[in-house]
């Protein structure tokens, strides 16, 4: 009997509480809306198992959490904390994006770099509301609607807030079909919705060799602290592009990305317990990432609207909402968008170029306030 009662206290329907069972149930509803709704599933279905397992009671009493020194979880966990997993993933994005659009029109990278507005507003935002500059810094990336990017500065600035910011990171991430929609068309007439695009020249094998080695000097000149994520995205650019690396090229674009995928949402996931998520800090981050997704989509609408007043080749306005970083998430949307008052007007592939440079901006960013505030 003895044994048995031992058994029943050790167990976590005695040590189960309302918190638990508020974030198992948002857990729940990721995994739901990763597989029913397919919002973006590869992320929310290992982060919703993952928030799970972070809040079963009783497993960190047998230390076995992510929080307990030496469990499997917790070593796991290691690659995000020292900020190993996002870069691997920049890698495998790196070797899956073309950035001949942008190498065509290299214009479109100003579109790309007004969506970052978002972050830096953002910013000065939760400063005003409380959060010290670190937490500020590192909930002004989620502007930037790039996951690897927020837990790879959260990391480095503010890891107690880790969870929260990379929750709300890739929430808004997946979210992107419903949140910029109606932006896009509160910001444009039917007319600017309507605009073709001239099609892009072809762009030279040698010129996408060239452009990752250059654009990688160039950009970590600009912002050193970046070097790590802006090493991966352009190393992994140039085994795309080289034509002689395509299996280590396929091996980052295919399975190294879809295994840190899984380890990345899962310890992330895990880390976002009950007692550091429910908090009045974790509702004003998900407040401000809102705020700076909708700022970022926004400025980028806004100035290509801009461009379009000193320049007779038309810009649609739509494609530059694709300025945030979600690949190819909001090059897509653009697309949608555009498709709806246009059948035959093809914008995903312009769109891609703001896309690809809202990638290297976010990254540049992050690197700039890491310099500024990491010494």
């Amino acid at each position: 009997m003895q044994e048995l009662i031992q058994f029943i206290q050790t167990t976590g329907f005695l040590n189960i509480e309302w918190g638990n069972l508020a974030m198992m149930l948002a857990g729940i509803v990721f995994v739901y809306l990763g597989i029913a709704k397919e919002f973006e599933p590869l992320l929310l279905v290992p982060i919703g198992f993952g928030i799970i397992v972070g809040n079963l009671p009783g497993v960190s009493a047998q230390g076995l959490s992510v929080e307990n020194e030496g469990s499997v979880l917790n070593y796991l966990y290691f690659g995000v904390k020292k900020g190993i997993y996002p870069s691997l993933i920049f890698m495998g994005i790196g070797a899956m994006t073309d950035f001949s659009t942008l190498i065509a029109n290299p214009r479109l990278i100003l579109l790309g770099a007004a969506a970052q507005f978002g972050i830096f507003s953002t910013f000065i935002c939760s400063i005003l509301l409380g959060f010290n500059v670190m937490e500020a810094a590192s909930i002004g990336i989620i502007g930037g609607a790039d996951g690897p990017t927020s837990i790879f500065l959260a990391s480095k600035l503010a890891p107690h807030l880790l969870g929260s910011i990379a929750l709300a990171a890739y929430s808004y991430m997946a979210l992107v079909p419903v949140i910029q929609p109606p932006i896009m068309k509160l910001l444009t007439t039917n007319k600017e919705r309507r605009i073709r695009m001239k099609t892009m020249r072809v762009v030279s094998k040698k010129e996408k060799i060239i452009f990752p080695i250059v654009a990688f000097i160039v950009t970590t000149l600009i912002s050193p602290g970046s070097v790590v994520l802006l090493a991966m995205l352009f190393l992994g650019n140039l085994l795309k592009e080289s034509g002689v690396t395509e299996r280590l090229a396929n091996s980052a674009r295919t399975v190294l990305i879809d295994v840190v995928t899984v380890l990345i949402g899962l310890t992330v996931g895990a880390k976002t317990t009950a007692d550091v998520f429910l908090t009045a800090a974790t509702i004003k981050i998900f407040l401000l990432g809102a705020a700076a997704f909708a700022v970022a989509t926004a400025t980028g609408v806004i100035f290509a609207k801009i461009m379009n007043l000193f320049t007779k080749d038309k810009i649609n306005p739509l494609i530059g909402s694709a300025g945030v970083s979600a690949v190819p998430a909001s090059a897509r949307v653009s697309q949608v968008v555009g498709q709806k008052y246009d059948r035959t007007n093809f914008l995903v592939m312009h769109a891609m170029a703001p896309n690809v440079a809202g990638v290297v901006g976010s990254a540049v960013a992050a690197g700039v306030l890491l310099g500024i505030l990491g010494q």
